[in-house]
């Protein structure tokens, strides 16, 4: 079997995330305020979904990855802002519908969540990543010489 060749694809965090959080939050918030609490306690806590979900908005769209490639032996590798390029590894990965997610740990920086979804990445790419993650994972040392 032939190597899976390298993929490449420019980052920007999804608008969808934000807009799903959002809708959450704000949902989380009226169940607060139709609970049977009492009136001076609904408001502190209506605003903790809300504050909890702009937080993680904001973590998700400050992302310094610009860009992401899979090279054809398995190693990924990361472009930040600043036009340095970082290696990584992929920790895991989920696929599901039209969504993919990719945690890649990374030395020094810790762990990188991707969101990959249609507002921010094509069709032909989250296919052909989703073709080849759906591969299994070979050992280095297993593979012939």
């Amino acid at each position: 079997m032939t190597s899976a060749p390298a993929i490449g694809f420019e980052y920007s965090p999804s608008r969808w995330l934000g807009r799903a959080l959002g809708l959450m939050s704000v949902l989380a918030a009226v169940a607060i305020l139709l609970a049977a609490l009492p009136f001076w306690l609904r408001f502190p806590l209506a605003l903790l979904p809300l504050l909890a979900a702009a937080h993680a908005g904001l973590r998700f769209r400050q992302s310094s990855v610009r860009a992401a490639g899979w090279r054809r032996d398995g190693s990924w590798s990361l472009r930040l802002a600043s036009g340095e390029d970082v290696p990584a590894t992929l920790a895991s990965f989920r696929a599901t519908g039209e969504l993919i997610w990719l945690r890649l740990r990374t030395q020094g920086r810790g762990n990188v969540v991707l969101l990959l979804a249609p507002d921010n990445a094509d069709a032909d790419i989250r296919r052909r990543l989703r073709m080849r993650l759906a591969l299994p994972v070979q050992d280095e040392a297993a593979k012939p010489a």
